[in-house]
């Protein structure tokens, strides 16, 4: 029988079932639990992390898919010429005036619940169903954001369609994937016929660097199901975090493909204007010529102008401002190689362009009340999209120095509905309303003041702005030299003029990419080419396990004690992993130990808890939470004697983890026969 004064051990991993919670109990007790019970083998004084190498997959081709909130796309590069990015074909429909080498994240299934369309197709086809008709079809749009606002993310979450129908999540994330899936496999195809067809794709998706590991592992299972990868080749799928990937591509960059918003003219003109851009950069061209003639200057292998003036140690924010969340993530360039470390923990919050388009929501609840706009979004749902998409154009020329005024059609769908419903017509509503910024136009179209248009940016572009200032607060940030704004959102004039208002003032230089809208997509095909990019970050959250501790008078609290065996222990004990804030290298891993505790043993599951801080003594205190469990399967040969004739209650199973890449990671070996024992982590099945 194992014991820990044999092992001359300080703590016991606790075995658990995923059904319930386990009683802690000392060596030599007997367990109850099915397949689950385990012995010690690593004491609670953590061995110091090591470092290794990741391995990298073979691949020819890498694609990657922006899947964001308002719209996604694709983009892919050979391994022969990396930096040389195909963006994918522009896609059919769209509005006039508007770009769209991405297409909306509208996803159509027929009232059957099969994949229909996707994008401009899905929403074009949509629109034209008749209204008795489209109550049937199920038509998504925006609903990347419930994966981040789920506090419960299961693999049975529920989506709900524009009419109110619900289904899996996983299952509508997989239509989008495959989809996209099967339009990149065509183009690869026909670009390259000669490209073999067999696990020569590394893919790379984009999630906020915000979004928890249960939303990760979500969009890796909905990979699964969509047939990107298999299971057996997992590490053919990388996640990309979206301000990492835009800060991967940033270093790439030329003088000549950012705006400097410090030096920009006046005006609500759109993003990619030659005037704006020639003055706003003459400046800092001089000032890089004068560089350049007064020390020896050396541009890196691949790194833009703009990363060669910087100096190694030089730390720099990315403000990823997209359809749904604002995500912040600070870098330190590190030279001689290019290298980023990242300093704070990634930041953010709720704060996308949806936000605005939840203020024009409301106002139009104000003047036209909540619950005729409930009624009307559940039985003219078609409509209800028609009248989001007229928004969705004005609110793209909105502008801080815009003087007209902005007419947003409304569907004949609605007036006639609303007359229907209340008796009178819309004018009538508004004339009524307290609502005095909106009027009726003669054309029969509502008329909104600029100031009016300004104001329904306000929260979200407050809230962006003040979770920037709070994050440049941080001892950890100081010395900050430059802000890239990127994503889609910081497209808008009314945004930039808000954010250099806001912080130019403070010295910091905010800095716009000429594609914006593109930077992540591109970035993330980078990224995927050469993940080793980014070879440190900060663990946003405090990782470990329960254990078992000698029980020590007065250092632990009496209800903690538990005595068996004529031995006093310490339960709950919460072992750390990996602190909260902490710095992880890249491939660096914490390794443990664990023995199954019977013979014959196939599964082990140890539950893993988290905490925001790291001073949690227990798995019991306050803010500690189960989130997830580590699973270790054992063939069963394995669950006989070893090789040197070891009783199987003494078998070790060393399991590694890592906690410096995108997500967490874990492998295991059985260390009396040197193979591979398949580990896992599960963060859905709380």
């Amino acid at each position: 029988m194992l014991t820990v004064p044999e092992m001359g051990l300080q703590g016991l991993y606790i075995g658990s079932s995923p059904e319930r919670s386990p009683v802690p109990s000392p060596p030599g007790s007997p367990r109850t639990q099915e397949s689950c019970g385990i012995a010690p083998l690593t004491p609670s004084q953590s061995p110091k992390p090591e470092a290794r190498a990741p391995q990298q997959a073979s691949f020819s081709v890498v694609v990657a898919i922006d899947f964001g909130t308002t719209s996604s796309g694709y983009a892919f590069s050979f391994a022969s010429d990396p930096e040389a990015i195909h963006m994918m074909r522009k896609w059919e429909g769209g509005d006039p005036g508007v770009a769209h080498q991405k297409t909306p994240t509208c996803l159509l299934l027929t009232p059957e619940g099969a994949f229909h369309s996707f994008g401009y197709t899905a929403r074009d086809y949509y629109h034209d169903l008749d209204p008795e008709e489209a109550r049937d079809w199920l038509y998504f749009e925006k609903f990347k954001m419930k994966i981040h606002s789920a506090t419960d993310l299961t693999l049975k979450t529920q989506l709900e369609a524009v009419n109110g129908k619900t289904m899996p999540a996983l299952e509508v994330f997989a239509h989008a994937l495959r989809f996209f899936r099967e339009h990149a496999l065509q183009e690869l195809r026909e670009q390259s016929p000669s490209l073999p067809e067999k696990d020569t794709v590394r893919w790379v998706l984009t999630v906020p660097a915000i979004w928890k590991q249960p939303a990760k592992q979500f969009m890796r299972e909905a990979a699964y199901l969509a047939g990107l990868v298999s299971r057996e080749n997992a590490e053919q799928l990388l996640i990309a975090l979206e301000p990492e990937a835009a800060s991967v591509y940033c270093r790439k960059l030329r003088l000549h493909q950012l705006l400097d918003l410090s030096g920009r003219a006046p005006g609500g003109g759109r993003l990619g204007e030659r005037r704006s851009i020639d003055s706003s950069f003459r400046q800092a061209r001089e000032q890089l010529r004068r560089y350049r003639h007064s020390r020896t200057f050396l541009v890196e292998s691949g790194v833009g102008e703009l990363w060669a003036e910087m100096q190694a140690g030089d730390r720099y924010v990315v403000a990823d401002c997209g359809g749904g969340t604002v995500d912040l993530t600070v870098h330190q360039l590190e030279q001689p190689h290019g290298t980023l470390k990242e300093l704070y923990k990634a930041s953010g919050g709720p704060y996308g362009a949806v936000g605005v388009d939840l203020a024009f929501e409301q106002l139009l609840c104000r003047i036209f009340g909540e619950d005729f706009i409930t009624t009307f979004k559940r039985q003219r749902p078609a409509a209800w999209v028609d009248l989001t998409i007229a928004f969705e154009a004005r609110k793209r020329t909105a502008g801080p120095h815009r003087a007209g005024a902005l007419n947003i059609s409304l569907p004949f769908s609605f007036i006639d509905f609303y007359r229907k419903q209340r008796g009178h017509n819309v004018e009538t509503a508004l004339r009524r309303s307290s609502v005095n910024f909106v009027k009726w136009s003669s054309q029969g179209m509502l008329r909104m003041s600029c100031e009016a248009m300004n104001e329904l940016f306000q929260p979200t572009v407050s809230g962006i702005i003040q979770h920037i200032e709070a994050l440049l607060a941080r001892p950890e940030v100081q010395g900050v030299k430059l802000l890239f704004l990127v994503g889609g959102f910081a497209e808008s004039a009314v945004l930039q003029h808000a954010v250099q208002a806001a912080l130019g003032a403070r010295g910091l230089r905010v800095v716009v990419p000429h594609d914006v809208g593109l930077t992540i997509l591109k970035g993330a095909v980078l990224f995927g080419q050469a993940p080793g990019v980014v070879r440190v970050r900060r663990s946003p959250l405090t990782y470990g396990v329960g254990v078992l501790n000698r029980f020590v008078p007065g250092r632990h609290p009496p209800e903690k004690l538990l005595v068996r065996d004529g031995r006093s222990w310490c339960t709950d004990v919460f072992e750390r992993f990996v602190a909260a804030e902490q710095s992880v290298a890249l491939g660096e891993e914490v390794r443990r130990s664990y023995c199954p505790a019977r013979p014959g043993q196939r599964r082990v599951l140890i539950n893993l808890y988290c905490c925001a801080t790291e001073d949690a003594r227990f798995i019991t205190d306050p803010g500690v939470r189960k989130c997830g469990a580590l699973s270790l399967e054992l063939e069963p040969a394995d669950c006989g004697q070893d090789a040197a004739g070891a009783p199987p209650g003494r078998r070790e199973i060393r399991a590694a983890m890592q906690f410096g890449d995108t997500e967490i990671k874990v492998t295991a070996v059985d260390v009396s026969t040197n193979r591979s024992v398949r580990a896992s982590i599960d963060f859905l099945s709380n």
